[in-house]
């Protein structure tokens, strides 16, 4: 390494520090590490490293890669802090460090969490796990399946402290990536397919201790809204609305669940997630607008109180689970320029928010053929169903755009500062859907509905879309056959890479789109691509391989395609995905050859 190498490691590592003392975790991340799941806290997904370019990328090769031992669905990314790479994978969520002072990075530690097996069937959607969140005093955080928020100690890989935040006997996993502000670290809880009621719950880093609970049905007191809430539209004025919209006590097992992705706005001092669809699919059974599921919460990560909420499917007929990041951006709309948070959702609409009020600026569909509603109403916030294509246990519902799968699932987007777009990955989904009348069980499934998901229009099952949030318009597209099911990642150097469920890793031109380099990893990728400055100088590029969660599930779980009703619908769609790849658990790392790299 050249003495200004390592001047510029030193400083990176110096930055890092400072950072540490100041308890932000990252809040402005040293140029070469990826100290979050986004990177930094607004989720843009965008790296300012420009080494490897659109001028150079084709020269792209396999460096070395590492194998975690685990055959399911492998989602989220590395982390990359220092000198050291921490990945985690599906479950058991096994945590790896490895050093990247050394050839092929060896593994420093790894730690393996002791979790019952009979977890496994309680995961909806294949045992995932979304990645490590970290804090400067040296913490590693990970959800396990089976309900338990785990601390490390990153040097070491230790356990520090392990406390319980949800019980998988009641049908309550974790799947998500934590998110730290300041000392807190927040979790949440997936199974909304059990009845359960969704939440956020913040602890104290070093003790693990509960600081607050906010959950997304209930009285207002639970749910944390108070007098300061800013309620924009008439369908959210109202005291306990998270029990008046909702029939009986369907509330208690209402979902909302919180298994996404998390943001956070250090000015505002406001985090931003989203929950998920309502218990039971059978919309028969909960008439209401059904709130606080399907909605945008920005909140207090101090206290937990609510600034603001947007529902964006009331009373949601479909599975259209809205937990999709928000990414935050400064955007032009209307003229202004504007703290915005662009939000991608399962129902197939693009959102712009104004996030210091939650007021909705732009709404638009990102993919083709929209057909269960016809609008979002801006002056209402409420979307224009189509009453041809809502569902109900009382006939089978055809041809309804997107599926439940949506046209965009937990892939997250990315977004470059350099083109001010946004580059996302999407399905290209429909399916019918029957409602079933359904009876709530502790640790059971609560589901309620029949669905069969197929092909979109023009029969291609993914796309890759530049969008242009200040419009609400797809700048540019590309077909994939099988979903872009692995997230984006924007690059200063012009490029934007995502994954597709084939296993291929692809470099695109981030202005046209495209295609520069692709490389075909040992397995489907539903993973979020990353890129890195190691000690050596060089910039790598790194993704997760192997196959699995909702759209792989067949894959991941051995599960036949004769049902295309099977794995929740989605062997329908992806029942063939087995010919394409096989499962996998593998982190690949990339890089140019040292004759490129030293131009």
């Amino acid at each position: 390494m050249s003495k200004d190498m390592r001047r510029s490691y030193r400083i990176s590592l110096f930055a890092l520090l400072a950072l540490g003392l100041a308890s932000t975790a990252g809040l402005a991340a040293a140029e070469g590490e990826w100290t979050m799941t986004g990177r930094t806290y607004d989720l843009q997904r965008f790296s300012p490293l420009e080494k490897i370019n659109a001028k150079n990328v084709a020269n792209l090769q396999a460096a070395w890669s590492f194998s975690t031992g685990v055959l399911r669905g492998h989602e989220g990314n590395p982390l990359v802090i220092g000198k050291v790479m921490y990945v985690h994978s599906a479950f058991p969520n096994i945590v790896f460090a490895l050093d990247l002072t050394k050839p092929g990075a060896p593994m420093i530690w790894k730690h393996v969490p002791a979790q019952p097996a009979d977890t496994i069937p309680v995961a909806c959607c294949d045992v995932v796990n979304r990645g490590l969140a970290y804090h400067p005093s040296g913490k590693l955080f990970i959800e396990l399946l089976a309900g338990d928020l785990l601390a490390l100690d990153a040097k070491t890989g230790k356990q520090l402290w392990r406390t319980k935040n949800a019980d998988y006997k009641e049908g309550s996993t974790m799947t998500n990536a934590p998110i730290v502000i300041k000392d807190l670290v927040i979790a949440g809880i997936s199974g909304g397919e059990f009845g359960v009621r969704g939440r956020v719950t913040a602890y104290d880093v070093n003790s693990g201790q509960e600081a607050w609970r906010a959950y997304s049905t209930g009285p207002d007191s639970e749910v944390k809204i108070g007098p300061d809430f800013i309620v924009n539209y008439p369908s959210h004025k109202g005291k306990d609305l998270g029990v008046s919209t909702w029939q009986g006590e369907e509330w208690k097992r209402g979902g909302g669940t919180t298994w996404g992705w998390y943001s956070y706005d250090p000015e505002l001092n406001l985090f931003y997630y989203s929950t998920g669809n309502p218990g039971t699919w059978n919309p028969d059974q909960r008439p209401g607008d059904n709130k606080w599921s399907m909605t945008i919460f920005a909140r207090n990560p101090d206290t937990g109180m609510a600034r603001w909420a947007y529902q964006m499917t009331p009373h949601d007929e479909w599975d259209y689970d809205g937990v999709n990041e928000n990414i935050l951006v400064s955007l032009p709309v209307g003229g202004q320029t504007v703290k915005a948070l662009v939000h991608f959702d399962r129902n197939g609409f693009g959102y712009t928010l104004d996030r210091t009020n939650g007021k909705v600026l732009v709404a638009q569909p990102y993919g083709p053929g929209v057909n269960w509603a016809s609008s979002v109403d801006l002056k209402t916030g409420v979307p224009t169903k189509n009453p041809k294509f809502g569902t109900t246990a009382k006939n089978n519902t055809e041809k309804i755009c997107p599926a439940a799968i949506g046209y965009k699932d937990q892939q997250p987007a990315a977004f470059s500062p350099k083109t001010n777009l946004f580059y996302v990955p999407t399905n290209n989904i429909c399916m019918d859907y029957e409602g079933v009348e359904v009876k709530y069980a502790v640790g059971q499934p609560y589901v309620g509905a029949i669905v069969r998901m197929y092909p979109g229009p023009g029969g291609n099952r993914g796309r890759f879309i530049a969008w242009d949030a200040s419009k609400g318009k797809v700048v540019w597209e590309i077909k994939e056959p099988l979903a872009a099911y692995g997230g984006a990642l924007a690059t200063a150097g012009g490029l934007v890479f995502y994954g597709t469920m084939e296993g291929w890793l692809k470099a695109v031109d981030a202005k046209s789109g495209k295609e520069l380099w692709k490389f075909k990893t040992p397995s489907g990728i539903i993973g979020n691509p990353m890129t890195f400055l190691a000690p050596d100088g060089k910039q790598y590029v790194a993704v997760l391989s192997g196959i699995g969660g909702w759209a792989g599930i067949g894959v991941a779980a051995g599960i036949g395609a004769e049902d295309p009703t099977a794995g929740l619908g989605a062997l329908g769609a992806f029942g063939d995905a087995g010919s394409f790849t096989n499962q996998g658990g593998v982190l690949t790392v990339f890089s140019l050859p040292e004759r490129v790299a030293s131009k």
